[in-house]
């Protein structure tokens, strides 16, 4: 986890509430919801370091602002695939077993 800034781990069970939300609203495909994601990633993040980061410059601001949305989107979304597929492979396995 020292790739992403500590202060933008937050991001990732937020962006895993946003995923719930949009996906309980039925607003777009579930096949662009990991799309959507990235870009509300990439805009919090990029936010966030024009916000409070000042040592950067603008150029690399938005690099980084990008980079770490890319990050903790990554990590939100491959984080429920796992949960989702451990979940599916717990509930198959206790159906073999009955």
């Amino acid at each position: 986890m020292e790739f992403i800034r500590p202060e933008l781990l937050i991001l990732i069970p937020i962006l895993n509430v946003l995923g719930v939300g949009i996906k309980g609203a039925k607003f777009f495909s579930d096949e662009r919801i990991p799309i959507v994601l990235g870009a509300c990633g990439i805009f919090l993040a990029t936010s966030y370091m024009f916000a409070f980061v000042t040592e950067y410059t603008w150029l690399k601001g938005i690099f980084t602002g990008i980079v770490q949305g890319v990050l903790v989107t990554g990590v939100s979304v491959y984080g429920h695939q796992i949960f989702k597929q451990t979940g599916k492979s717990n509930k198959k396995s206790n159906i073999d077993e009955n």
